[in-house]
C-alpha cells in the first residue's frame, strides 16, 4: 500500500486549510439583504452583485398590504440588512416583522435598516386629518420614489456607503459598481427624456399614486384618479364623475398598475371609445437582475410614447 510522504502530507494539509479559509471568508462576505420591494432588491444587486437578496414582495402585489407571513419573519431574522422604502409605505406590516424577527441589526435607527425615502425629497404629503376612513394616505409624502430615475440615483448614492460600512471588504467593488450604475443611468435618463418629449404637457387618468414621480419627471399631468380615496376601490358614482371629466378633457391615456383590478379602467376606456388608450404597467421591476431597473424604465417610457398621438 502506498503512503504519502511527510512533505506531501504537509502540503496537502496547507492546501486544505487555505481552501477552508477562503471559503469561510467568502461566506462571511456574502451579505444577506431583506428588500421590502423588488426595486430595492434590484438596486442592491446592482451595487453588490454578491449579496444574497430576498424580496418580500413582487410586482403583482400592493406593497401597502402585505401579510406578515412566517417565511418573511424568517428571512428578516437572518438578514444582515434590510432595504425598504419607508415614508409609511410598509407601516401595515414591516413593524410587525421587525418585532417578531427579533433581529437587532434591522431595527429602526441601526445601520442595517435603510429607508430609501429618507434620502430624497417627497411630494404631495397628505395634509388632512388621518382617520380609519382616509385610505392609504401618507403624511410624509408619496413614498413611490423609485419611479423617478433621478431620485433613484440619489438613493443609490446613499445606499452604496451604507453597504460598504456593513461589508468594508467590499467597499472598492461597491464604489466601482456605483460609478458604473451612475454612468449608465445618466446616459439612459438623457435618452429617455429625449424619447419622451411628445409626452410633456399631456394628461392621464391614473389609479393611485404609484406613478406620481414618473408623471413629474416626464411632464405628464394626472387629471383624475380612478380611486375615490387612495387605496379605496373605484365606486360607480366616482367612475361616473371621472367619465364626465374625461369626456370634457380627453386624456392621452388611462394608466393603471398590474396589481390593480383592470375592470374600472376597461369600463372607462370603453365608455370613451378608446380601448387602445388603456395602459397597464408594472409598478416596479419584474426581476432583480443587474439590468432590471433600466429595463423597467425602458418599458414604461416606450409604452407611454406608443399611445401618445
Amino acid at each position: 500500500m502506498w503512503w504519502p510522504s511527510v512533505p506531501m502530507v504537509r502540503t496537502l494539509t496547507k492546501l486544505a486549510l487555505s481552501l477552508a479559509i477562503t471559503l469561510a471568508q467568502g461566506h462571511a462576505l456574502a451579505l444577506t439583504v431583506f428588500a421590502c420591494e423588488p426595486e430595492w432588491a434590484a438596486l442592491t444587486h446592482s451595487l453588490l452583485p454578491s449579496a444574497k437578496v430576498y424580496s418580500a414582495t413582487h410586482h403583482l402585489q400592493d406593497p401597502h398590504h402585505i401579510e406578515a407571513r412566517p417565511s418573511l419573519i424568517a428571512q428578516l431574522r437572518n438578514a444582515d440588512m434590510a432595504v425598504c422604502t419607508g415614508a409609511e409605505l410598509e407601516a401595515g406590516w414591516l413593524p410587525m416583522l421587525q418585532a417578531k424577527a427579533s433581529n437587532p441589526k434591522i431595527q429602526n435607527g441601526q445601520p442595517g435598516m435603510f429607508y430609501a425615502a429618507d434620502h430624497v425629497t417627497l411630494v404631495n404629503p397628505y395634509k388632512g386629518k388621518v382617520t380609519p376612513y382616509s385610505g392609504d394616505v401618507h403624511v410624509l409624502g408619496n413614498p413611490h420614489v423609485h419611479a423617478d430615475p433621478r431620485r433613484l440615483m440619489a438613493v443609490a448614492r446613499a445606499l452604496a456607503p451604507r453597504l460598504a460600512a456593513i461589508v468594508p471588504a467590499e467597499k472598492a467593488r461597491i464604489d466601482r459598481q456605483l460609478q458604473q450604475f451612475e454612468t449608465t443611468l445618466t446616459d439612459k435618463i438623457q435618452a429617455w427624456e429625449q424619447l419622451a418629449k411628445p409626452l410633456r404637457g399631456r394628461s392621464v387618468v391614473t389609479q393611485h399614486a404609484n406613478f406620481g414621480y414618473l408623471w413629474l419627471w416626464l411632464g405628464l399631468t394626472p387629471v383624475a384618479d380612478l380611486e375615490p380615496k387612495p387605496g379605496v376601490p373605484p365606486t360607480p358614482a366616482h367612475l361616473a364623475r371621472t367619465l364626465e371629466l374625461s369626456r370634457a378633457a380627453p386624456p392621452m391615456a388611462i394608466v393603471i398598475a398590474q396589481h390593480h383590478d383592470p375592470r374600472p379602467a376597461q369600463w372607462l376606456s370603453g365608455q370613451l371609445g378608446t380601448p387602445q388608450k388603456m395602459v397597464v404597467l408594472p409598478a416596479t421591476v419584474t426581476s432583480d437582475g443587474p439590468e432590471a431597473l433600466f429595463a423597467w424604465f425602458d418599458l414604461m417610457v416606450n409604452r407611454l410614447v406608443q399611445v401618445a398621438p
